[in-house]
């Protein structure tokens, strides 16, 4: 594929300035058509975007010539349906994380993917980004020394949308509560630079009852070259625990950093503390979508696909219980 024209499913807000934007900004690659189940949203992103198609039906956006691409941006609920209609009509997918709202769903994605022989790709975007690369850099050249262990810690208050009960704390749209749309990105991290997570275990509960799904978790996991790693998410606390850090702690120093926010890496050594300060691009996806775009025109490789996405929803469903 030479040119990719792409289909949106679903233009919400991550692609109005994470992902939506990229896309045009790659040689080789262009949007020409929108769907959204909104006629309003499909006509207005349409509009404000340049996008000379749009649609309210899904299956119309997937049969249309003119589209040879699909990005799914909806709720994880429908990822697995939009993703095999696509597939089976021919055309590569790059769907929003998590890949699915089950492991059993992923499981099903990756049956067609390989029957069909069309890729489908996961928008764990933080994999390209120079930020995390600098990360998985540390690691790699030995900087904090052997690892010994990994530590999650993502604590904030109840936002305020949450007794308006928004899709994601619904579980049969989201696949869980907020750690089923926060976790994904940490997991899939981790598993970058460290290989697949193989054992996990967790506690989950509701503390506050401000909505149906989980909203604190523990958990314990170990990776497959046998570093345990740890994690805590607290969706309900006070603003004073408010916290977005991962730890690597290793016999020689030890690596801090956020995942959400981009707080400067900060490297702990004998000699002392080093703050690293490493600039993302504006569109955060855009790196990974020109590796999906150069993937699918034969001049490169990318590695976020749905099978490498799926040990993470495998994790995730092994901690709330669901497996």
């Amino acid at each position: 594929m030479k040119e990719i024209k792409w289909g949106f499913i679903g233009c919400g807000e991550v692609t109005e300035k994470k992902s939506g934007p990229a896309f045009n900004e790659i040689d080789g690659s262009q949007i020409v058509a929108v769907m959204s189940r909104t006629e309003k949203r499909a006509r207005s992103y349409a509009e404000r975007h340049g996008v000379r198609k749009w649609y309210t039906d899904a299956q119309k956006l997937i049969d249309d010539p003119d589209v040879n691409a699909i990005y799914i941006a909806t709720p994880p609920s429908s990822h697995a349906t939009y993703a095999i209609m696509a597939m089976r009509a021919g055309k590569p997918v790059y769907v929003e994380k998590p890949l699915a709202a089950s492991y059993e769903d992923c499981v099903r994605i990756n049956r067609i993917s390989e029957q069909s022989g069309i890729p489908c790709f996961v928008a764990y975007y933080r994999r390209y980004l120079p930020y995390f690369q600098k990360v998985k850099e540390l690691v790699a050249d030995g900087t904090i020394g052997k690892v010994m262990t990994v530590q999650i810690r993502y604590d904030c208050p109840p936002r305020e949308d949450d007794l308006n009960h928004p899709w994601r704390v619904i579980p049969e749209i989201a696949g869980g509560g907020y750690f089923y749309d926060m976790a994904p990105h940490q997991l899939d991290l981790l598993q970058e630079i460290f290989g697949v997570i193989v054992r996990a275990h967790g506690y989950c509960s509701n503390r506050a009852g401000i909505y149906e799904p989980e909203d604190t978790v523990s958990a314990a996991f170990m990776f497959e070259n046998g570093i345990h790693g740890s994690g805590s998410w607290c969706f309900v606390g006070h603003e004073s625990a408010r916290e977005d850090r991962i730890q690597i702690i290793g016999d020689k120093g030890t690596l801090s950093f956020s995942v959400f926010n981009y707080e400067p890496i900060h490297l702990y050594l004998t000699e002392g503390m080093q703050s690293i300060v490493v600039p993302n691009p504006p569109y955060v996806q855009l790196p990974l979508i020109k590796a999906v775009i150069e993937h699918l025109q034969g001049v490169g490789l990318c590695t976020s696909t749905s099978i490498s996405a799926t040990p993470t929803n495998w994790v995730m469903d092994r901690i709330l219980g669901k497996l």
